[in-house]
């Protein structure tokens, strides 16, 4: 099973993602270091990625669910995929599970705030609200509830 931590930027899909892969014993796989440096930069300074930038990031994403999936390997991974043709583009198996960290635009914000060490400008919350396609096929989780309360209810919920 390969479960996919979907939602925007601060969300907790990264913190998430390692708990609940440390408490399978699964691998963890962070999203953004698929990014190719040229969209990390436009990130930094607060420049919305398009279609066309996130693309390739997509794809190098779902190349390594292919293999994990060939593989018959287990693991977590962090990626916003905000809209559903992304979505669409990752779910290239059954195996595939999603699983959407719901947050509010003021628990971002405060988040972001805190948050240290990270390539995102804050300045980028409301582009990724207005990307957004909340799905209708995932598991819906609030992000405001406690990393253990989250990875307990992703366990629960996916059968895991």
């Amino acid at each position: 099973m390969l479960i996919v931590l979907i939602g925007v930027t601060g969300c907790g899909k990264s913190s998430v993602g390692k708990l609940l892969a440390a408490q399978l014993g699964w691998i963890f796989l962070e999203g953004d270091d698929f990014h190719p440096p040229a969209n990390i930069e436009k990130l930094r300074r607060g420049v919305p990625l398009t279609d066309g930038d996130r693309i390739p990031w997509l794809k190098a994403i779902r190349e390594v669910i292919r293999n994990k999936v060939n593989q018959r390997e287990n693991a977590v991974i962090a990626c916003s995929a905000l809209k559903k043709s992304y979505r669409r583009m990752l779910q290239i198996s059954s195996e595939v599970k999603f699983v959407y960290l719901k947050a509010s635009i003021p628990l971002i914000e405060a988040r972001l705030k805190r948050r240290c060490n990270h390539f995102m400008n804050p300045a980028l919350i409301r582009s990724q609200f207005d990307t957004l396609e909340e799905p209708k096929k995932a598991l819906w989780i609030d992000a405001g509830l406690p990393l253990g309360e989250i990875a307990k209810l992703i366990r629960n919920g996916l059968v895991v």
